[in-house]
């Protein structure tokens, strides 16, 4: 069990913050009478180190709490921008009600290319399968979550089994996904055709490849798929499809709009009490 204390960290810099931060985790005062413990820039690809702490993690975690739900999240910004400290809002919300999360840096685009990004979020989810059980965190109820490209990261990784069998892992050890406004089908005209090619190439047997199309099928995990009115339609539209083709075929599946929101406030108000999409979240990962 890692060292918890709530003593203040010195202000420190480089390497030597880095380094305290990981042997002395923080705590605060969580909403709902949780502590949450904060474990920085955990490195979660043993024997790489990639540029700028892609390959890093933090873990926050309601204090004193034992066997607690765990979701693993991956942020925004089309593949090409972002880091894991989008996460913290939702990550403090959900630790004050007794439930952890994961949020995961990754490769981007364009120093990196698909299936770079699928590769490391897969690698975070496995880091946190094997480990999060010594932080307080139960190996058996791990979800996927995230935001806009890192939503679609979480539902790839939940509905094609080879990222996850690479780690001897199957679908079957997903507990649930939570996706927030994921593109979701690469091929469709919105996604591939008008992005980068340094994101994934430009042979359109590749954006399938990547895409969720060729993997809805029966068996797979819960999802629950919030998105925001303000989302585009072809966006909004791609959620709601996946949702009704997955439950077409025998699985758990829903697709939420939460009001008065736009494609980046529908996760960022996910840090604020009583916001209705963070209470969504909480609530599916409680009754699953």
């Amino acid at each position: 069990m890692p060292n918890r204390t709530s003593t203040r960290t010195r202000m420190l810099t480089g390497l030597a913050a880095a380094a305290l931060l990981a042997m002395a985790p923080a705590s605060a005062a969580g909403a709902d009478g949780f502590a949450i413990v904060e474990h920085r820039d955990v490195d979660y690809i043993a024997g790489k180190d990639h540029a700028e702490n892609k390959d890093k993690l933090d873990v926050f975690m309601p204090e004193g709490v034992s066997d607690a739900p765990v979701v693993v999240y991956f942020h925004g910004g089309g593949l090409q921008a972002g880091t894991k400290a989008i996460g913290e809002g939702l990550a403090r919300q959900l630790a004050a009600r007794g439930i952890g999360l994961v949020t995961a840096n990754y490769r981007l685009s364009p120093a990196a290319m698909h299936p770079a990004h699928m590769e490391d979020a897969t690698a975070a989810f496995a880091w946190t399968k094997k480990h999060i059980a010594s932080y307080g965190g139960d190996p058996d109820r791990v979800f996927l979550s995230g935001h806009s490209a890192g939503a679609y990261l979480a539902a790839l990784m939940a509905l094609d089994p080879s990222y996850l069998e690479a780690h001897g892992l199957k679908l079957s050890d997903v507990r649930g996904v939570i996706p927030i406004s994921p593109f979701l089908y690469v091929e469709d005209p919105d996604v591939a055709p008008r992005r980068p090619k340094t994101v994934w190439g430009t042979d359109p047997d590749v954006w399938l490849q990547a895409s969720v199309t060729p993997y809805v099928g029966a068996d797979k995990p819960p999802m629950l798929f919030i998105y925001a009115d303000g989302d585009d339609a072809w966006r909004r539209e791609q959620n709601q499809r996946l949702a009704a083709d997955l439950k077409a075929k025998g699985n758990k599946a829903m697709a939420i709009e939460i009001g008065d929101r736009t494609h980046g406030s529908v996760n960022s108000k996910m840090a604020d009490d009583d916001d209705p999409g963070m209470l969504k979240v909480a609530d599916f990962v409680e009754r699953h």
